[in-house]
């Protein structure tokens, strides 16, 4: 039997304010798989994926204002999240317990993400720096400077060798990690960029804007490899699938869109959210999708593999 998009799942009254963030991790320890979402009402969950359904595990709570992004490390153990309260927080998903608090600025903590080796949070900040803290030391390490306006997505490539980040300005900047210099800036889009998210392999950047394109770039040529077109409002989110030849992006058109690259069409459409969908993710094997908004409800997708 062939699986078909699906809806699988669905938590309503998930939070009690729009949720604007989603991550979905694997443990390295023991294979268990987690989905943590992040509120305007100021939590975090955290969510055991459990046989086709989502049990609350913890609620962690410490941000004073909205939280506006979430990430899960790589071993799958870590949660980081930031929050309108200007402060990045670092969580363990075994014992649900804050294991630090960083105070990243005023409005200096948007979009946040986690380095390929889980050592470090970059996030975006108003002045148009990247800030770069150990997930140890909880400190901040090194900025990377764009020179430009309000920095509201980021984005590592797999490979650990670029940092992309996308502006209010429709700005995107890609920097060389090791050297910490700007390599190419990417002018595609003139209004907001809400997310960026690089291919597996590294190759390909994918940009999301609220001039409702999606746009492909060829990461080592920065040359335009595809705009696609299809949904009716801002793009919120996009997140590359594991395979490598899809990816999924969400909308203010209350619509998940899965994207086939090769053919640089829509494979499907899911119509299931009363709302704007505001965050989107895979889990490891690029069989499911998560998807979260200001309905308040968390989605679960099956997809073909």
């Amino acid at each position: 039997m062939t699986t078909q998009y699906s809806i699988l799942f669905k938590q309503e009254q998930a939070h009690d304010d729009a949720i604007w963030s989603v991550a979905w991790g694997k443990n390295r320890n023991d294979g268990s798989e987690t989905v943590i979402s992040g509120s305007l009402d100021d939590l975090v969950k955290v969510w055991k994926w459990n046989e086709e359904k989502l049990d609350l595990k913890w609620t962690l709570e410490g941000h004073q204002l909205g939280v506006v992004s979430v990430d899960i490390s790589h071993t799958g153990t870590v949660a980081a999240s930031s929050s309108l309260d200007a402060h990045i927080r670092i969580w363990d998903l075994d014992t649900g317990k804050q294991i630090r608090s960083i105070d990243a600025g005023p409005v200096d903590a948007w979009s946040l993400a986690f380095s390929p080796d889980s050592q470090y949070v970059a996030t975006g900040s108003h002045i148009g720096k990247v800030n770069i803290f150990g997930v140890e030391t909880g400190k901040k390490e090194y900025s990377l400077d764009t020179r430009g306006k309000f920095i509201l997505s980021i984005a590592y490539s797999p490979d650990g060798k670029y940092l992309a980040s996308g502006a209010i300005d429709g700005i995107i900047n890609i920097f060389d990690i090791a050297t910490g210099k700007l390599v190419h800036t990417l002018e595609g889009h003139a209004m907001p960029i809400r997310s960026l998210t690089f291919s597996p392999d590294s190759q390909l950047l994918v940009t999301a804007s609220d001039d409702g394109y999606i746009k492909i770039y060829d990461v080592q040529h920065a040359n335009l490899a595809g705009t696609l077109s299809g949904h009716g409002s801002w793009v919120l989110n996009v997140a590359f699938c594991p395979d490598d030849t899809h990816f999924v992006s969400s909308s203010s058109d209350k619509t998940v869109k899965v994207w086939d690259v090769p053919s640089r069409t829509c494979a499907h459409t899911f119509f299931d959210h009363q709302d704007q969908v505001w965050g989107v993710q895979y889990n490891g094997n690029g069989s499911k999708i998560v998807s979260v908004g200001d309905d308040q409800e968390i989605h679960v997708y099956d997809c073909p593999v």
